[in-house]
């Protein structure tokens, strides 16, 4: 990189940290502690609030990989200005929902949000930097964290002195914010005209399905984001159930978030120093201790402890997740295998609270905990054994 171009990537860095702390900020808000609570406040079943809460994870499922590699081929500020639009509009329809099935619709819409922003401006910062990319993922990955920790504490707030319409006017204010950032920001080099064919697509995902380290590491993160997704989901339910007020709830989760901000740039750094890989099983057994433990400390200050401790262990693993699928991709492809690492997350996001929705109808919070403490553990053996056979480093 030359001198003249530094300030030209410095100031992109700084523009699209910006609109991605703006936009996720928006978007977590539409979510914690609010989505279930108002879902509750509609008449929603454990099972519905379950379906609700993926309804947003579903769009990653069919647009992450799309996106990426249509990034990858058209330039990435297309396409994360078409996310950025839904960012901004997606809150203000929340204003007109009054059953559970439209809470579902919208929850749907809202959803190619992030899951093309989160795809593609990965992409983005991995295909510009090189040297320095594992540092700026990461610092990318804790502004845009610091958005999802404001995000709980200012919607619980706003819930107990307002009401649920407020948190979601406060959300259209940050999504339309970062459309106006997002506008700002220009593609490292025009692309070159191509005519735009199906075998591109195919072509792209073939080679990323077939390398053996991005699915491994795919399939962690997919196991992480299941126990993040129905912890989001069901935490917040937990401690309801317990006579826990709406703003202490948002601080239960809110402190997890700030764990993260603070946790992730330590953490990405020390997976540069000792390998990624070895950071991600500490990190995974981490997460499964402190779930194991939520039925045990049933308490606000218990709750916040244990929520803390797993944003700890969340950090530690996604620090090294997508850096190390960044650095596996040899041809370019960044928006390609962003997507494939987005899209098999997104699958396990989506089982995440369907899957403990069932598990409290059923057996109660205690058992659905245990089982989410369970996956966690599995997925440290499954890399443990991807290491041993001599997985990537």
């Amino acid at each position: 990189m030359t001198d003249s171009a530094k300030p030209v990537q410095a100031s992109f860095f700084v523009l699209i940290a910006l609109t991605g702390g703006l936009a996720i900020l928006s978007s977590t808000m539409s979510k914690t502690p609010v989505l279930p609570l108002f879902a509750q406040s509609l008449g929603a079943s454990p099972a519905e609030i379950g379906w609700i809460v993926i309804a947003s994870t579903l769009p990653g499922i069919l647009v992450s990989f799309p996106a990426g590699a249509l990034s990858d081929f058209l330039g990435h500020r297309r396409v994360l200005l078409a996310s950025l639009f839904v960012f901004a509009t997606a809150p203000f329809l929340y204003l007109f929902v009054d059953t559970a099935w439209q809470l579902m619709a919208v929850r749907f819409y809202h959803g190619f949000a992030t899951a093309i922003f989160g795809t593609v401006a990965s992409a983005a910062i991995a295909g510009r930097y090189t040297a320095d990319r594992a540092a700026r993922l990461s610092a990318y990955s804790s502004v845009t964290i610091v958005g999802r920790s404001i995000a709980p504490f200012l919607g619980g707030a706003l819930i107990s002195m307002a009401s649920f319409g407020a948190v979601y006017l406060a959300c259209a204010v940050s999504g339309v914010l970062a459309l106006g950032a997002g506008m700002l920001l220009r593609d490292a080099a025009p692309r070159a005209k191509r005519k735009l064919e199906l075998p591109h697509f195919r072509k792209s995902l073939a080679t990323v399905l077939q390398d053996r380290g991005i699915m491994l590491v795919s399939l962690v993160e997919a196991a992480q984001y299941l126990v993040f997704g129905a912890v989001e989901a069901f935490l917040a339910l937990f401690a309801a159930s317990l006579g826990i007020p709406a703003w202490q709830i948002g601080v239960i989760l809110g402190v997890q978030l700030v764990g993260i901000v603070f946790m992730k740039p330590l953490m990405g750094r020390v997976s540069d120093r000792v390998g990624r890989k070895q950071v991600i099983v500490p990190g995974l057994l981490v997460g499964a201790v402190s779930i194991a433990l939520l039925p045990v400390l049933p308490s606000f200050i218990g709750l916040s402890a244990l929520s803390l401790i797993f944003g700890l262990g969340f950090a530690t693993v996604t620090s090294s997740t997508a850096a190390l699928v960044a650095d596996l991709t040899q041809d370019g492809r960044y928006g390609s295998s962003m997507g494939v690492l987005r899209t098999v997350m997104d699958v396990g996001q989506s089982i995440g609270p369907v899957l403990t929705g069932w598990m409290v109808a059923a057996a109660g919070y205690g058992n659905a905990f245990m089982l989410l403490a369970a996956i966690l553990a599995g997925a440290a053996l499954l890399i443990g054994a991807g290491l041993r056979a001599g997985g990537p480093a």
